[in-house]
């Protein structure tokens, strides 16, 4: 069973939740929750799910690469576990490419790509924050 709150996400009994976000897959940088961290973004699929972040205001999924070198990565080269993430400034560089100031937020495990050729969609679960007791 689901419940709906109002920024679309999907509540799920577990308490943990689900939402449709843009992903932008890093190379060679791992965000964590409570990090902010600039970031150099070239590849127009990675542009276009920032554009929509900023758009839909919706935040972004920041998901590393298993391999640095894969300009053009698909879903196996990517990470499942990422971090949902704000961003905080995006600035237009005269080479075409941005710069972006990102905020992590929570800890998240995708659990669906969504089709779309314009940039990588993917349904993330949120992941709770796992406390040591000892």
């Amino acid at each position: 069973m689901f419940t709906f709150s109002r920024n679309k996400e999907r509540i799920k009994e577990d308490g943990n939740s689900e939402i449709i976000i843009p992903m932008l897959p890093l190379r060679d940088v791992v965000v964590f929750p409570h990090m902010i961290v600039p970031l150099f973004v070239g590849r127009e699929k990675s542009i276009n799910a920032l554009e929509s972040a900023m758009k839909e205001e919706k935040g972004i999924f920041l998901a590393a690469q298993k391999s640095a070198q894969k300009d053009e990565p698909m879903e196996e080269d990517i990470y499942n576990f990422g971090t949902i993430g704000n961003i905080i400034q995006l600035l237009r560089l005269p080479d075409g490419t941005v710069k972006v100031l990102v905020e992590g937020k929570k800890r998240g495990l995708i659990k669906e790509y969504i089709d779309n050729l314009d940039f990588f969609l993917v349904k993330v679960e949120e992941q709770k924050d796992l406390v040591n007791t000892e």
